[in-house]
């Protein structure tokens, strides 16, 4: 009947929370914290918050955070000088509250129910007054089931929500110790109704010398005796302080577990907890087969073992997720990679040549103070004749007036001499002697040096309508030196006809296979 009633309180207790938790999914951002939401900030912390969110102080307040209430289930078991018995059921209920993202306190109540059995009997009854009903130098077999409760404060530190590389865990470990007390009444199955198990016990002394006949021992003993547990165990009385007909002593616990997030608001657990009482009195039993008059002996403390799985609700509204579900991290690096917050000052960008284009960009590093540019920084040449615009004392050059002084200024013909021009024997050429245009290598392209060249002799060109030239290259017998000859003979008959604007049909290009130098480009008049 009791386990019914145990069944039906943890089922009524975990829809009330099921329900209280649900019902708070309108919170803010279901638990999702936001440092700049300043509705999960209480009261006491606003002052520190302001100043934050005015970047005169570096932290923020503390959010408030939700409650943790929590139902549990598993196994119980007593730890003494009788044999426990396996299963034996417990459960418990739990609110905690985080102080911060590593600490919580734990206010936790559980009610476990022992049971034990010796397979060896045992002839030291005497001073146990669970026994008085067996005859002096007979046999028993020590047995009890205590109904045990325990109400305690824990402090529990959270191992691993500190994280560096990741936002947050799918799931926590953690750790704690408390103190609490114990309260916890023991009952021996000593009589079958009124009779003792004077026959059963004997039949089965002696028979577990045999390891392997233990079993055997076990499950006549459980074949012969009933359940009742009627017979009240040694609880010396007085001597220990009571609550109601149950035994109270202080007690102290340790635990650790693991908890998986199901969701913002749920969370399974599993866990271990480790109590010890100041008592050796849990199971009935005390100082095995010895007298108490003993001086020479001296009690050992009983204990007990909660193993459990429950789940942990967490309620609240206008509250973050309890801290120890966050990584305090977690607002310092989001602030590192996309800042909101924090004041930035103003880039500073170098511009060395104070031409309005900052040296990044900058092409031309140390452009002439006043000297205007392009969006690149390079100084501007209107009239592309090689002299900027700020030096330039003709801003517009004719290109046939090019090449130009060091004023940017040109010479352009005498327009009354071109009018009364002696046009010469068309057959007679006195251009004069022109430059050879020499290459290095395998080299293709023209030079700086060449392209000079080739304005010069352009410019003679221009000036001696009659004239044409030949451009004559000199490759070795392969066919990969004659190609490159023709390369080059072309690149500079498409530089004076493209660059310099002199009409094709005036030059004439030739390869001669081992006449001169494979490198050298001779130009002659014709």
């Amino acid at each position: 009947m009791s386990s019914k009633k145990y069944k039906l309180l943890i089922l009524g207790i975990f829809s009330l929370l099921s329900l209280g938790s649900f019902a708070q999914q309108g919170g803010t951002q279901s638990g999702i914290y936001d440092i700049y939401d300043s509705s999960v900030i209480s009261p006491k912390g606003m002052a520190q918050q302001n100043e934050f969110m005015n970047n005169t102080y570096d932290f923020p307040a503390k959010p408030r955070n939700m409650w943790e209430l929590g139902i549990s289930g598993g196994a119980f078991t007593v730890a003494g000088d009788v044999r426990a018995k396996f299963p034996t059921i417990g459960f418990g209920v739990h609110v905690r509250k985080a102080l911060g993202y590593l600490f919580s306190l734990r206010l936790q109540y559980i009610h476990g129910v022992g049971k034990g059995l010796n397979y060896v009997a045992s002839k030291g009854y005497r001073n146990n007054t669970a026994w008085k009903a067996y005859p002096a130098g007979g046999a028993v077999f020590y047995n009890y089931k205590a109904k045990v409760n325990d109400i305690g404060l824990q402090g529990i530190f959270t191992l691993n929500n500190i994280r560096f590389h990741k936002q947050k865990n799918g799931f926590l470990i953690y750790a704690g110790a408390g103190i609490g007390g114990t309260w916890y009444n023991t009952m021996v199955n000593a009589l079958n109704g009124s009779t003792p198990y004077t026959t059963l016990f004997a039949s089965q002394v002696g028979a577990a010398g045999n390891y392997e006949n233990r079993k055997d021992v076990l499950d006549a003993l459980k074949a012969g005796m009933d359940d009742s547990y009627e017979t009240p165990a040694d609880n010396q009385g007085n001597r220990r302080p009571k609550l109601g007909d149950n035994t109270f002593r202080p007690s102290g616990t340790i635990l650790g577990g693991l908890a998986f997030k199901l969701g913002k608001r749920v969370n399974l657990a599993i866990e271990d907890r480790f109590t010890i009482v100041k008592d050796d009195l849990l199971d009935g039993q005390q100082y095995q087969e010895h007298p108490t008059s003993d001086p020479a002996l001296s009690p050992d403390y009983d204990s007990y073992n909660y193993a459990s799985v429950g789940l942990n609700f967490n309620i609240g509204s206008k509250s973050t997720e309890p801290l120890y579900w966050l990584n305090p991290l977690d607002y310092a690096y989001s602030e590192i990679n996309n800042p909101r917050h924090m004041k930035l000052p103003k880039p500073i960008l170098d511009d060395t040549d104070g031409d309005g284009v900052i040296d990044q960009l900058d092409k031309e590093p140390n452009t002439p103070a006043g000297c205007p540019v392009d969006t690149h920084g390079v100084t501007k040449d209107t009239d592309g004749d090689g002299v900027p615009d700020c030096k330039d004392k003709q801003l517009i050059t004719p290109t046939e007036c090019q090449p130009v002084d060091a004023d940017g200024v040109g010479k352009c013909p005498d327009p009354e001499c071109c009018k009364n021009m002696v046009m010469k024997d068309s057959a007679t050429c006195t251009i004069g002697d022109l430059p050879s245009i020499s290459f290095r290598g395998n080299t293709r392209s023209l030079s700086s040096d060449a392209k000079a060249m080739l304005a010069t002799v352009a410019s003679k060109l221009k000036e001696s309508a009659n004239c044409n030239i030949t451009v004559t290259g000199y490759p070795a017998a392969s066919k990969a030196s004659q190609a490159l000859c023709n390369t080059r003979i072309d690149a500079i008959r498409m530089y004076l006809m493209e660059n310099e604007g002199i009409s094709g049909d005036r030059i004439t290009t030739n390869c001669e296979v081992g006449g001169g130098d494979a490198n050298t480009v001779d130009i002659k008049s014709n």
